[in-house]
């Protein structure tokens, strides 16, 4: 009878210190943000395997010459001539068009990679945000036939890239799209010079035409994402407002705008940095050839061997998106009163 009791007693010994406790009280012994941290561990090592690796394995490419021919992928190891001669607009070789503007003037700046990536990005998300955050606020109003308004919205988000770019590529084609005319018989946008005859041979035009299909395509993606925003605000402060004698455009500014602010800055984060990233809408309406952004740049020198230009052009990409994605996480920061 000992026996046994000494066996049980044993057996809740090793219970209550075997490792699956030792671990449970080691946990229990962290601070909030040590177990925060803690949490965080298994995505971390998945970003350091799924993107920092590839990012430095990039880096390491950059650093050596187009090989263009012969059986190695590389040339041999030429340090940050890359960045270099990519700066200074030396890889026409390899890339459709030089990476800086050559020039202040308009044509200078479109006829550049970058210039072509800033100005869209910077046209698009602003539209974008602005038309997506009028949407949030019709959709978060009760009124009859919301859910089919809400459907409506979401339609052209929906559209894959590709039917997207043909539906563009044909609304624009001299002789098929009813949306440009020719010199004897101009349309609309011929007449008041928006357009060109030919706007999709020309750079100016096909910028234009490529920002009015990703606003027309992603601003439901803005307006999704600001409407459950808008949503988790509390309702009871309007009714508080209300009640001290708040009209509609004081109840925007001092509870509307504040509390959804952060959301915005979310919203337009995802949307700078696949706007940095565009490729597709511009290689199925009008080719790289006319709007050649920093995808385009990075897909044409790798299709011709020039693996070195390719990753020269792919980091310095990443950096300048790591730049604005920094910047806009200060912003977050302030809107959220200092903390992120």
């Amino acid at each position: 009878m000992a026996t046994e009791q000494e066996s049980q007693g044993a057996l809740r010994d090793s219970s209550r210190s075997g490792p699956y406790v030792t671990a449970i009280r080691w946990m229990e012994s962290l601070s909030e943000t040590q177990f925060a941290y803690f949490l965080l561990t298994p995505a971390i090592l998945l970003l350091l395997v799924i993107a920092v690796y590839p990012l430095l394995s990039t880096f390491r490419m950059s650093l050596f010459a187009d090989a263009l021919s012969g059986a190695a992928p590389l040339g041999e190891f030429v340090g940050i001539t890359n960045y270099v001669e990519l700066i200074t607009n030396q890889k026409s070789y390899a890339l459709p068009a030089p990476f800086l503007p050559t020039s202040l003037s308009v044509e200078g700046l479109m006829s550049s990679a970058l210039g072509v990536t800033l100005v869209f990005t910077l046209v698009s998300v602003f539209f974008e945000t602005i038309i997506g955050f009028v949407q949030a606020l019709i959709l978060d109003q009760d009124f009859r036939g919301r859910r089919w308004v809400r459907v409506a919205i979401i339609i052209p988000w929906a559209v894959p890239i590709v039917i997207q770019g043909m539906i563009f590529y044909l609304l624009f084609q001299p002789g098929i799209g009813f949306l440009v005319g020719t010199s004897q018989n101009p349309s609309i946008l011929n007449s008041l010079g928006i357009i060109g005859t030919t706007p999709l041979v020309n750079t100016i035009d096909s910028t234009l035409i490529i920002t009015v299909a990703d606003v027309w395509k992603t601003t439901a993606f803005m307006a999704l994402l600001i409407l459950a925003g808008l949503q988790s605000i509390d309702r009871s402060l309007y009714d508080v407002a209300r009640v001290s004698g708040a009209s509609k455009l004081q109840q925007f500014k001092m509870i509307t705008l504040p509390l959804i602010l952060p959301t915005i800055l979310v919203a337009m984060l995802f949307r700078t940095i696949a706007a940095m990233r565009v490729y597709g809408i511009i290689e199925t309406t009008t080719g790289c050839q006319t709007v050649p952004s920093l995808s385009c740049l990075v897909v044409s020198s790798f299709s011709q061997r020039a693996w070195g230009t390719a990753a020269t052009v792919a980091f310095v990409t990443a950096a300048i998106i790591g730049i604005v994605v920094s910047v806009y996480i200060v912003k977050f920061a302030d809107a959220e009163g200092g903390g992120f």
